[in-house]
């Protein structure tokens, strides 16, 4: 395991220190996970999600099997009215 040595404030020093402390957590692992999600990116969002399924905070919605394409709702859908812009159209007459 590698050390990394860096130069902060002592302001941001403190607010580390306090949040490390009001989470009951070291700072070395605050300060890890934050540069985890610096340099991981959305890979960040992964670890997030994997955290609120793995406590049950995470509600996931499966799509149903019989999902549309496009092209299929406009073909099952053609011809059943006009669209919302061309009733507004209309309702709104020549102004």
């Amino acid at each position: 395991m590698r050390q990394l040595i860096t130069r902060i404030d002592d302001e941001l020093h403190g607010r580390l220190k306090a949040k490390a402390a009001s989470e009951s957590r070291s700072m070395n692992e605050l300060v890890t996970e934050a540069l985890s999600r610096v340099v991981d990116g959305p890979a960040g969002h992964r670890t997030v999600r994997q955290r609120a399924r793995a406590s049950g905070l995470l509600a996931e919605v499966q799509p149903p099997d019989n999902v549309l394409s496009l092209d299929e709702l406009e073909a099952a859908t053609r011809g059943l009215g006009r669209s919302a812009s061309e009733a507004l159209e209309a309702d709104r007459g020549d102004w």
